[in-house]
């Protein structure tokens, strides 16, 4: 991990503390720093694995969306650890992006009557690192999916969330949990062969 990275990431994790011990103040940097991720996590999936969405919903508008959702957790929640904080973003743009895929893509939603190549977006049937080939054929599918993500035992969502949705590297991903590398590779596979299962088939 790069330096400025960590440097983000030991300033996020205070700013964290300061949310736990009471500091309503802290909420906005929380925010602000999860603005720009969040920013870049859904530019990413709406290119990839969700294209198909890119033509009904804007980037910044699932961003606001997100957003809005993170900032109503915050009010309720305070993550313990950087981590846990990450998981908690990526779940927002999972939501949001299940939730606009209905509206857009459900029975009464105009892009289901909008010509297209038949499939929708969401997730790659080999779940892989960075693999966005093969999206699912049908909404359902994809809410499988992401259900299934959020079913995963705790270690394996937390490197699922941030490798797949957060981008992260296993480097990266180990020094924000604290663990080896190994240990994130052996998640990692875990993970995927989970999600294999969940959706009826084999990891490649």
């Amino acid at each position: 991990m790069e330096q400025s990275e960590i440097g983000a990431t030991t300033q996020l994790a205070n700013w964290l503390e300061r949310h736990r011990n009471g500091d309503d103040s802290a909420k906005a940097s929380i925010i602000a720093h999860a603005c720009d991720r969040l920013r870049v996590l859904a530019s990413k999936m709406l290119r990839a694995s969700f294209s198909r969405l890119a033509r009904w919903e804007q980037t910044d508008d699932v961003l606001q969306h997100a957003l809005i959702r993170l900032h109503r957790s915050l009010s309720e929640l305070q993550p313990e650890s950087v981590a846990k904080f990450m998981g908690l973003s990526a779940t927002q743009i999972r939501r949001t992006l299940l939730d606009l895929a209905r509206h857009h893509f459900g029975p009464e939603g105009a892009a289901n009557h909008h010509h297209s190549d038949g499939h929708l977006p969401g997730l790659p049937r080999r779940i892989d690192q960075q693999t966005t080939s093969d999206e699912p054929e049908t909404l359902t599918e994809w809410a499988v999916f992401h259900e299934a993500v959020e079913n995963l035992p705790t270690d394996e969502k937390q490197v699922f969330s941030l490798v797949w949705y957060e981008g992260l590297t296993h480097v990266e991903t180990a020094h924000v949990l604290g663990v080896t590398e190994r240990t994130i590779r052996r998640r990692w596979q875990s993970a995927r062969f989970l999600l294999h299962e969940a959706m009826g088939s084999a990891p490649e």
